[in-house]
């Protein structure tokens, strides 16, 4: 009986979670075995049965979560990952949350060289799932054209009016806040990919400055190396202090 009933449930969970966006958490094993009235060990063999079949995968930290292709970056080239993934045929979306001219973070201040700076939050989604939190800095007098309309529609690389000459990332682990992780429909203290990017004009002056948070269950940043010298490290890792 207890084969059946873990075969029912996972028919069951795969009708629910058929037409769920990639990377969706799903209810705990212990809502599940609840809602179900069944043991752990049940719901787990039903959501086994669906990863076998690659419509779940689970990781430390979120559980258990709908599959799919991962979101790409790729960094070696200055753009975004709207336009890369509208090349997947994916649909990106931005949505602000906060747009305000305010006094400039001390770390922001000392990379713009400036204390007053237009600040974006927004929320970035691929076919309506969100993938990451982007907050933006720029120096005021850049951003006092902008408007929060415009900003949701367009990259601030095509809206600043400068030419640019590239950007800086630097890529780490973290765990993403409780704030965050409401935006994400992740589980608090998960872990994220957390990256910051400064973007320099072509006399080398930063003019933006923003990091972004990606859920790490969704997304991969991918570096290509046409022509690289042999080694058991990544290019470019430094520990941090």
């Amino acid at each position: 009986m207890r084969t059946i009933r873990y075969q029912q449930i996972a028919e069951e969970l795969r009708d629910r979670f058929g037409s769920v966006g990639a990377g969706r958490v799903l209810p705990s094993e212990s809502e599940l075995s609840a809602e179900f009235g069944v043991s752990r060990v049940t719901i787990r063999r039903a959501l086994e049965i669906l990863r076998e079949e690659g419509l779940v995968d689970a990781r430390q930290g979120f559980g258990w979560y709908v599959a799919g292709e991962p979101l790409r970056q790729r960094i070696d080239e200055l753009g975004t990952i709207e336009g890369q993934l509208e090349r997947r045929g994916l649909n990106p979306e931005r949505r602000v949350l906060e747009f305000a001219f305010r006094t400039a973070p001390a770390r922001v201040a000392a990379v713009l060289g400036t204390d007053h700076v237009l600040r974006v939050k927004r929320l970035n989604l691929a076919n309506g799932e969100p993938f990451a939190v982007v907050t933006v800095w720029c120096p005021a007098e850049l951003g006092q054209h902008l408007s929060r309309s415009e900003v949701e529609r367009r990259p601030f690389y095509e809206l600043l009016g400068v030419t640019l000459r590239g950007a800086t990332q630097t890529i780490g682990a973290d765990a993403v806040g409780v704030a965050d992780a409401a935006l994400l429909g992740v589980p608090p203290s998960s872990p994220v990919l957390r990256c910051e990017r400064i973007t320099t004009d072509t006399h080398g002056r930063p003019v933006l400055m923003s990091e972004h948070v990606f859920p790490a269950n969704r997304t991969e940043f991918v570096v290509e190396f046409p022509i690289a010298e042999p080694s058991t490290l990544p290019a470019g890792l430094r520990l941090v202090d």
